[in-house]
Formats: C-alpha cells, structure tokens, sequence
C-alpha cells in the first residue's frame, strides 16, 4: 500500500525571502524599482525599463483579475492528484505586474477572463505562505 506523496513546497531562496516573509504576515509584496518605480514580479536583478540594479519591495492591493488560465487534468506531480483537475491562472494585478497562482473556492466553469480576484494566503509550511486568489465582487 502506498502513501500519497506530500505536495511539494517552494523553496525560500535570498532574492524571495522578503516575498515569502510578507505573505506569512498576510501581505503581498512586489518589487519595486527605486530608479524609475516600475514595479515587477517575479524579482529580478535588473528592471527592465530603465535597467537599474536596485530595488525595493512594496506592499501591493491583492486585488487584480484573471489575466490567463489553464485547467490541469493530468497528474504532473503525485503532491496534486488529488487536486486534479485544479487551474493555474495568472493574475494581472491592479497594480500592474502577473503572478501565476491558482483561484480558491471557485467552480473551474466559472473562471474566466477578466474575472475580478482577490489574495488569500494558503499556510503550506512554517516558513512558506503562498498567495491564492478567490473571486471578489466588481
């Protein structure tokens, strides 16, 4: 008899620890670019409009809607199957930057583009929070 294999958990690395650290204090957090204020996710050593080096992170709304999306019906990893079929959606933040995640309590049907989202934070680990989205109002 087999065990069901754990989900896997994102590994906190330097360049995200101050991403990780604000969604386990229920923020949301993106860079900001201190040479023009461009603000990007995922962090990067360089912004790509003005190709300054430095940056600084800047709690964000949460609130965005549903840029893209696609619904998983095969089992890449054994930590979802029992999630499957779940949807991996990009959200296109008020703010401007995308952040792939998934929508929370929300039948598959009804996820469409444009949809008005909202963050929740999803506790996987003591140190790892990971931002979802679930539906809001318009």
């Amino acid at each position: 008899m087999s065990t069901p294999s754990a989900r896997p958990i994102p590994e906190v690395s330097p360049a995200l620890a101050p991403y990780f650290a604000a969604a386990r204090a229920g923020r949301l957090v993106v860079q900001r670019c201190t040479g023009c204020g461009a603000l990007r996710f995922p962090p990067r050593e360089l912004c790509s409009v003005c190709l300054a080096t430095e940056a600084a992170w800047q709690e964000v709304s949460g609130r965005g809607e549903i840029f893209s999306y696609y619904v998983m019906h095969q089992i890449y990893h054994p930590g979802f199957a029992a999630e499957v079929p779940y949807a991996v959606v990009v959200v296109k933040l008020e703010e401007g930057p995308k952040l792939t995640s998934n929508v929370v309590d929300c039948p598959l049907d009804e996820i469409a583009i444009g949809m008005p989202v909202e963050v929740v934070f999803e506790e996987l680990s003591p140190e790892v929070t990971l931002p979802k989205f679930r539906r809001r109002a318009r």
